[in-house]
């Protein structure tokens, strides 16, 4: 088992109301599942900040190619009416 620490936070009532109430449904602990709701969120999180951090370094390099707004433009039209054709079967 990894090493814990122990965290206060406050809470909305509302929101310690649910999680107590989730809590006893899913037969865990408040603890766990706000353990586990936090390591989720972080994971999103950091997954999100590395990808803008390697797009931002690809960006900067003397190399780095771009797309102008009219050709995205066209894309995304091109892509909606894909999208659209294919909802309405």
């Amino acid at each position: 088992m990894p090493k814990t620490t122990t965290l206060t936070i406050r809470l909305p009532v509302d929101v310690k109301g649910r999680l107590e109430k989730l809590a006893a449904a899913m037969d865990r602990t408040k603890a766990y599942l706000a353990s586990r709701a936090i390591e989720e969120y972080l994971d999103a999180q950091e997954w999100q900040v590395r990808a803008i951090e390697e797009a931002v370094e690809a960006a900067d390099r003397p190399d780095a190619e771009f797309t102008g707004h009219e050709e995205l433009r066209v894309r995304f039209e091109k892509d909606v009416r894909t999208t659209a054709g294919k909802k309405a079967r």
